[in-house]
């Protein structure tokens, strides 16, 4: 069904809104202007300070997601699966029909401690009224909220959205347990089409929420047991365009890896930083590897390389519960992977190696990729080799673990 198919576009776009404002293009500007001059003086220790600046703020940008609803509507359930763990996990929210959220409570996500779910108390119980709601959960520190219900929304719902929209923020209605509807649905075998049943699902909720004054309601299909499935990608497009531009990376880094254009978002955003981390490498004290010369600090890839394998998926706690979830051997998981670093601690003594046996490979690329980034950044001909050389030692390995990332998708989720 197209509704399920999560490599083709969503069978619904519910938001035609704006992008959110773009501050980090101007940033970006400004940062690689400062770069330039700093190394037209020759202080490439200003350059580097700049640009370890701009990479400790942009990794730190706070996000925090607001989810609310009533008791046993999957709340909890969902705020889990957006942060690619599931309810038995240490880490995870309490699930349960009774109301088991007092107050406010941020759950940080496991990767990225700078982006937060928070899990919000019903609207229209005694501790948090209809009318003071707003004001008890401190609305200004969130920069959106997602709305859940498993059946329909009701007054209250429509009470608490109409508050969000009156104070600027952005709020998604989001339809739990659609799996279970569906499965309860009532069809023949000849007369039952799935898009038809979602559609009128859709439907029924928006006519709900207009009905009680709330106007253009976004409203996403979904099963939080399988985010792949229905609707949330279509969410998460729509929280990426409305979501200020400095704060959309964030975003998609923090989401779960439920499909191949989730990975090349992600690919692309960690693509962005590689100059940054390629001009630290031209700065720092030598390191006696051939075909480098100026060095960097090999502590700067250990880290830049875990990035990648948390972001995809591909450490080693990752891979194992990917296997326990799918029921494939964890040999058969690896199989599919090429990257060295795959499902492994990432060591200094790990990426020496693989600098050394890509070394020859990569100056002969070197020149060619360097020349597009030298002359905008004036780098001198003594610092270029190196430059090069971990720029396309960075993007050689981006590119095959991305792969890897897919591969794992593709083959061990079935997602096609």
């Amino acid at each position: 069904m197209g509704s399920k198919n999560s490599s083709c576009p969503p069978t619904v776009v519910p938001s035609t809104s704006s992008r959110g404002p773009d501050l980090k293009n101007a940033k970006e500007s400004k940062v690689a202007e400062d770069i330039k001059k700093a190394i037209e003086n020759n202080n490439f220790s200003l350059a580097a300070s700049i640009s370890q600046k701009y990479l400790e703020d942009t990794n730190n940008i706070p996000l925090n997601i607001a989810v609310t609803g009533q008791s046993g509507v999957g709340k909890s359930t969902f705020l889990n699966a957006f942060r690619g763990i599931d309810n038995t996990d240490e880490r995870a929210a309490p699930t349960g029909e009774v109301e088991t959220t007092m107050k406010p409570k941020a759950y940080p996500h496991p990767t990225y401690p700078n982006v937060a779910l928070w899990d919000l108390p019903g609207i229209g119980t005694p501790r948090y009224p209809a009318d003071q709601y707003m004001k008890l959960v401190e609305f200004e520190k969130f920069d959106f909220f997602i709305l859940v219900s498993d059946i329909r929304f009701n007054e209250n719902d429509a009470k608490l959205a109409k508050e969000i929209k009156k104070m600027g923020k952005k709020l998604y209605f989001v339809r739990s347990k659609i799996d279970n509807s569906l499965r309860v649905a009532p069809r023949s075998p000849k007369e039952y089409d799935e898009e038809k049943t979602l559609q009128e699902i859709r439907e029924y909720c928006i006519r709900a929420l207009e009905g009680q004054g709330v106007a253009s309601p976004q409203v996403f299909l979904m099963s939080s047991f399988d985010l792949h499935l229905y609707e949330f990608r279509a969410l998460q497009d729509t929280m990426e365009r409305e979501l200020p531009s400095h704060k959309r990376d964030v975003l998609i880094l923090a989401l779960p890896n439920i499909c191949k254009s989730t990975i090349n978002k992600k690919k692309e955003v960690f693509r962005s930083q590689i100059w940054h981390y390629a001009l630290l490498s031209a700065t720092v004290a030598a390191v006696p590897i051939p075909g480098i010369s100026i060095v960097f600090d090999v502590g700067i890839l250990v880290k830049v390389l875990q990035d990648y394998l948390f972001g995809f998926g591909l450490d080693k706690m990752s891979l194992e519960k990917c296997s326990s979830a799918t029921n494939t051997p964890l040999d058969e998981l690896r199989a599919m992977l090429n990257c060295i670093c795959c499902g492994k601690d990432v060591t200094k003594e790990l990426v020496l190696l693989m600098l050394k046996s890509a070394t020859v490979a990569l100056i002969g690329l070197a020149a060619e990729e360097g020349s597009r980034f030298i002359p905008f950044i004036g780098i001198p001909i003594a610092a270029a080799l190196s430059f090069t050389t971990i720029y396309m030692f960075l993007s050689s390995n981006l590119n095959e673990l991305s792969v890897d990332a897919e591969n794992i998708v593709t083959k061990a989720l079935a997602i096609k």
